[in-house]
């Protein structure tokens, strides 16, 4: 189910809460955990009892390698778990992309499986390879069934992570029942969830409907249609995952389980290296424990460096799909990666010679230079990730290249009304009558202009969502607009749209 829906928030979730402190008010520690992990089961099993299936047969396989790795940690069969985790999600996720590669290659005709992807397939799949790894490396002692398949399993973060590592998870589920139920933490994530809920079904669904008007027939974009489209999707792919996230910190916070923190305003980042430290947080680290790291890191030398960080981003493009198309958009990502780390470390060899050279600059002029660096550098690297966000969100690399050509040589024309109405929310529309703003030349494009200078504002200046429940006070005014925002929220949910990174 999604959280973005009534038997989510109205059913599933005061069930689930109501059932879980039930169970630890009459001290039912086990209980509780077992609790959680059937619900968490039912969460998943809800969208398709094959999937239910095909999740608990990988726990139990995977738990079993857990099992004789901790007794007997040999590297053939930590080997051989990793084969048989990378297999079935090869199958599938990949085989029919390789079908339909080597259809292309050697003109043959192998007719494609059409196999159901399982959603959250690549998110559990890769929790339970750090898993396996780390007991065959002597990370995690023994571990109960119930206990991992509930790190497995946790219903917040199933579906679209956080990638969580067990450190971080199974220490809390052992201390379930032993620690005081702390009101202000579930308070903070009740607003935590709200604050998510609202970036995805208010913001990141809104610049959603124009993304899909212009991919749905590029030939009627003209170049202005392009560029906005094109930053749309940028937006739109931040506020849906990165909502998504917050409200699986916020239940977990409901729950009194902290989850990592997986966007920290990567639209703010001023070169790719720091927008990775932002974005997607927790793959990026399963990539660097679990590839870059045994493939030799930075220890072989710069050119191997580079070579080991280009291969890290092609297989996190691969990660995300199977297609081509993904490729590419990780080789744009690991060649602007690599070429940094090169400038940085040619910067840092002639800083020496260099460095002191501005210090005779003025303080106020100095700050005033490093604010316009700053602001340009922010824009530069959003203007570059929007552009090969276009390789993620088109269906292959032709039509990624056609939104691309329209977007440099299109024809120059009025921006489309009919991409504007996307932007035309009833509940905005009306308050441009009751100003009778809605009578002026240009009243059609006001609310598209508005939303995105939004979009742009809370992408790129403003707090995030952590940041404003670290900032919140808890008084009845804040009560009030939230229980309002929430209200706002519910009422779309007659319009739900599932999360983007489902297919991933």
């Amino acid at each position: 189910m999604l959280f973005n829906s009534y038997i989510f928030v109205l059913f599933f979730l005061p069930i689930c809460l109501l059932g879980y402190y039930g169970l630890l008010h009459k001290r039912k520690e086990k209980a509780a955990r077992l609790f959680l992990t059937a619900m968490s089961f039912w969460f998943y099993g809800y969208f398709n009892s094959f999937y239910l299936l095909i999740m608990a047969g990988s726990i139990l396989a995977n738990y079993f390698f857990h099992r004789m790795l901790s007794r007997n940690p040999q590297k053939r069969l930590m080997l051989l778990a990793v084969a048989c985790n990378l297999g079935v999600l090869f199958y599938f996720k990949y085989f029919d992309f390789f079908l339909s590669t080597m259809n292309s290659v050697f003109r043959v005709s192998m007719p494609l499986r059409g196999v159901l992807l399982p959603l959250g397939i690549s998110f559990f799949t890769f929790q339970q390879i750090s898993f396996v790894v780390d007991t065959y490396h002597g990370e995690i002692k023994n571990c109960g069934l119930v206990e991992y398949a509930l790190f497995v399993s946790f219903f917040p973060q199933l579906i679209a992570g956080p990638i969580v590592n067990h450190s971080e998870m199974l220490p809390q589920f052992d201390a379930i029942g032993r620690r005081p139920v702390v009101w202000e933490r579930i308070g903070e994530g009740m607003g935590l969830f709200i604050l998510g809920l609202a970036k995805k079904v208010l913001i990141a669904d809104t610049f959603g409907a124009g993304v899909d008007y212009g991919y749905a027939d590029l030939a009627q974009l003209g170049r202005f249609d392009a560029w906005l489209v094109i930053f749309f999707y940028a937006l739109q792919l931040y506020f849906d995952f990165s909502g998504y996230c917050d409200m699986a910190r916020g239940i977990g916070k409901m729950l009194g389980i902290e989850i990592p923190v997986n966007f920290n305003s990567p639209y703010k980042a001023t070169n790719i290296i720091d927008f990775w430290k932002r974005w997607h947080i927790t793959l990026n680290r399963f990539f660097r424990k679990y590839v870059y790291i045994p493939l030799g890191g930075n220890r072989r030398g710069a050119a191997r460096t580079y070579v080991n960080l280009m291969l890290v981003f092609l297989l996190s493009g691969l990660w995300h799909g199977a297609g081509w198309n993904y490729i590419l958009w990780g080789a744009l990502h690991g060649g602007l990666y690599v070429l940094t780390r090169f400038w940085k470390r040619r910067l840092a060899e002639r800083e020496p010679c260099t460095g002191d050279r501005s210090r005779e600059e003025q303080p106020g002029r100095e700050k005033r230079r490093s604010i316009i660096m700053t602001l340009v550098s922010r824009i530069a690297l959003f203007l570059y990730v929007s552009v090969a966000w276009v390789y993620f969100r088109a269906e292959s690399i032709g039509q990624a290249n056609q939104m691309l050509l329209t977007a440099l040589k299109g024809s120059v024309k009025k921006v489309s009304l009919e991409l504007a109405e996307c932007f035309r929310l009833d509940e905005f529309w009306y308050v441009l009558k009751v100003l009778h703003l809605d009578q002026m030349t240009y009243s059609g494009y006001f609310l598209m202009g508005a939303i995105l200078a939004a979009g742009i504002y809370l992408a790129m200046v403003g707090d995030n969502a952590a940041q404003r429940m670290e900032r919140l006070r808890y008084r009845p005014a804040s009560a009030l607009v939230l229980a309002g925002l929430m209200i706002w929220c519910v009422l779309t949910f007659s319009q739900v749209s599932t999360f983007l990174y489902f297919n991933f």
